[in-house]
């Protein structure tokens, strides 16, 4: 598998190659020829004024020239100094071997070294050593006592100062290599937190949305990973959301199977036996028989009827009609009418607040259903000789009014408090009979739309309270 590493180890090799040709380039051609005609330059002068000195303090004391040298070369660096009389003597700024004065005067005199090699193109040179690159003649009195040479070591390949140590040359490429090694280093680590975002996105491409990246840094690399973390995170509560609607689709369909198993066989057993010739039934039963099948259909009419509604408020598909009304007028008017109602079923219906004034933004019409499902569910579970009280607490401008139905029936189980409100749920299903299991969902959809809240607790004295809180308007 390719390894962006060795891209980058060779693309570093042919960086630095390039940049080691290109500055080679720009010396030999650009640099060493301005600096050598500077050097020329600055011999040239250093030769005239050694030449003068020489003239001026005379030339037959070899200490007092060699002192002249010395203090020449003291401090320009451009070379060193020879003296050399008009009888071939010569003097430096210090004694110098007789092969290197014999070689010296061959040079001068024929214009090539022992060898008979001519000197490069720019100066003289001694074997391809040392370089004249100026000189200027000492004028006396009584003539020309001789000629001052400036010499420096020839730059056969001019990429390096002459006055450089060449042992200095190994720390270049010591310096390449360190540099080199360490750039190698640093990419090692980057390439080895790049391979963990590519094991990050392997696992989670195989299905994996726990895996992390544990990068804490704050560099472009580190703000990556935290970015794929949080992208991964939010995949698995998008795969875990979907999973919950799966399963609540799943228990959905699974509870509708279930609820309209029991009509549906109901329907079909009415239906057989009004059919079936060989059963003998009587006026009176065939009656009693198609007020059944009419009412199990009214049932089911109601089933589908609140699973309808319930689906579209969950939805968001059904638009409240809000307008400013007063929900304590609305519950008295509607606890008169339930009364007749809870009366032949063997109950008390009680209004507790008397003429009591809350004012809500809300639609009335679901503000009404919302109390009608409380109080049809306790006429479902209250038995006959219970009673049910509604009250309305009323809150100031911008507060909570509340809304309690209490009854003092068997109550709900504990355990069951917080599943009251599911679809199709029924805490006694032996006493629920006509209800489709939807009414408190369809309450609580009701009370959410319109902002509030809404829970059921038990009362310490027996009995069941349904408490609705809505913003005042």
């Amino acid at each position: 598998m390719r390894s962006l590493f060795w891209t980058f180890a060779a693309a570093f090799f042919l960086v630095l190659v390039t940049s080691l040709l290109l500055q080679a380039f720009v010396i030999v051609v650009a640099v060493h020829p301005l600096t050598d005609r500077r050097a020329r330059i600055d011999a040239e002068a250093m030769a005239r004024d050694l030449a003068a000195e020489v003239g001026a303090r005379g030339t037959d004391d070899d200490n007092a020239v060699r002192e002249i040298l010395r203090a020449g070369e003291r401090g320009r660096e451009l070379g060193f100094a020879l003296f050399r009389r008009g009888d071939g003597t010569i003097v430096g700024a210090r004694p110098l071997p007789a092969d290197l004065q014999s070689r010296f005067a061959h040079l001068v005199e024929t214009g090539r070294d022992l060898e008979g090699r001519p000197p490069p193109p720019g100066g003289m040179s001694m074997r391809h050593e040392l370089q004249v690159v100026a000189s200027w003649p000492v004028e006396g009195t009584t003539g020309s006592l001789g000629e001052v040479f400036v010499l420096r070591p020839e730059n056969r390949l001019p990429l390096w100062p002459p006055s450089v140590p060449r042992p200095v040359l190994l720390f270049f490429p010591i310096a390449v290599a360190i540099s080199g090694a360490a750039a190698l280093v640093l990419f090692r680590l980057i390439v080895r937190r790049l391979r963990a975002l590519e094991s990050l996105a392997a696992r989670v491409a195989e299905g994996d949305l726990s895996a992390r990246v544990e990068d804490r840094r704050q560099d472009e690399i580190g703000r990556l990973a935290q970015q794929l973390n949080e992208m991964t995170a939010r995949l698995k509560e998008a795969r875990d959301d979907l999973e919950e609607a799966d399963l609540g689709r799943r228990r959905l369909i699974a509870d509708i199977a279930h609820e309209l198993a029991t009509p549906m066989t109901t329907l079909k057993g009415y239906a057989e036996t009004l059919t079936d010739p060989e059963i003998v039934i009587s006026e009176s039963e065939r009656e009693s028989y198609l007020r059944s099948l009419v009412e199990e259909t009214d049932r089911l009419n109601h089933f589908v009827s609140d699973l309808f509604e319930l689906t579209r408020l969950e939805a968001g598909a059904i638009q409240f009609e809000r307008e400013r009304l007063d929900i304590g007028a609305l519950l008295r008017n509607l606890v008169e009418r339930y009364r007749a109602r809870f009366r032949d079923a063997g109950l008390f219906l009680e209004w507790r607040s008397g003429d009591v004034q809350a004012m809500v933004e809300a639609d009335g019409r679901r503000l009404e259903q919302l109390a009608e499902n409380l109080l049809n569910n306790g006429l479902r579970y209250v038995p006959s000789g219970g009673s049910v009280a509604v009250a309305v607490s009323a809150a100031g401008p911008g507060g909570i009014h509340c809304i309690e139905v209490i009854d003092d029936g068997p109550g709900v189980p504990p355990e069951h408090l917080q599943n009251v409100f599911e679809r199709f749920f029924r805490a006694d299903p032996s006493r629920a009979d006509g209800g489709t299991g939807l009414g408190l969902a369809i309450a609580r959809e009701i009370v959410e739309r319109h902002g509030g809240s809404i829970r059921a607790e038990n009362r310490p004295g027996g009995g069941a309270r349904f408490v609705v809180e809505l913003p005042a308007a």
